[in-house]
């Protein structure tokens, strides 16, 4: 019998979804319009600063965290267990509630934020979680489209043993949810069938988001070490009309292009 001839085919999707730091190099290599999503918790506090008139500086290592901060004239994040006044900030988005507007954060993170890293060169790379889902769907769309080029949602997830060094990932559901909440939003484009299969499991569990973060892996180390105020935080969808978009290596407004 001769070989069945097999059509090749190439999908060229408007809307993707991919997973972790290689998720996020592969799509910047491609040169696309990237979303990171870590939702517990570096995208939640990214938004939180941002939307309350931030500045964040992503740092993918606690080393660079402090020459990057002496640089730009910032201030770096702490442990979320060592903030022990208003003016400290931490991965903690609840630590950025009181942030003055202006006020400049390196924020170092061994998910979102070396995600991120990979981004610096792409058309845009914006920080969505469910609570500016809305608004990250909506200005990430309208960058793709200026641009010509295709929209890549990173969900960051987590990592095994050393957060920093190790390259495994363990995935995170929360921001398998919270990429599908941006994904709802967008109507008009063609979605890959990961893209729709995250769609589809944010719209059938939105009733349940509040039970599902709290249950997660994720969620329950937060609130085993006594930060389950974060967790109630990450879950309020769309309480934040604003996107978060990385200009001059720091996270501002979509809009705003410079800073001073």
């Amino acid at each position: 019998m001769g070989r069945i001839q097999q059509e090749e085919i190439t999908p060229c999707w408007e809307v993707d979804l991919a997973w972790g730091r290689r998720g996020a190099r592969d799509a910047a290599a491609r040169g696309d319009v990237v979303v990171i999503v870590d939702v517990l918790s570096f995208s939640t506090a990214v938004a939180t600063a941002v939307a309350h008139g931030g500045v964040v500086y992503p740092s993918g290592k606690q080393e660079d965290a402090a020459i990057l901060a002496e640089t730009v004239g910032a201030t770096v994040a702490i442990r979320r267990q060592d903030v022990v006044a208003p003016g400290q900030f931490s991965l903690s988005p609840l630590s950025f509630l009181g942030i003055l507007p202006g006020q400049r954060v390196v924020l170092p993170s061994p998910n979102g934020s070396v995600c991120s890293s990979y981004g610096r060169h792409v058309p845009a790379l914006f920080a969505g979680a469910l609570v500016n889902a809305a608004a990250t769907a909506q200005a990430a769309m309208v960058e793709s489209g200026n641009h010509g080029k295709s929209l890549t949602i990173v969900c960051a997830g987590e990592r095994w043993g050393d957060a920093f060094e190790q390259e495994e990932m363990r995935v995170a559901i929360e921001d398998y949810v919270g990429a599908g909440a941006i994904i709802s939003h967008i109507s008009s484009a063609s979605k890959s069938p990961e893209a729709t299969l995250c769609e589809s499991a944010f719209r059938a569990s939105r009733e349940t988001l509040r039970e599902l973060l709290r249950g997660c892996r994720s969620g329950q180390e937060l609130f085993e070490r006594g930060f389950g105020g974060d967790v109630e935080h990450s879950l309020q969808l769309d309480c934040y009309p604003v996107a978060s978009v990385l200009s001059n290596g720091c996270f501002v407004p979509w809009g705003v292009t410079s800073i001073h």
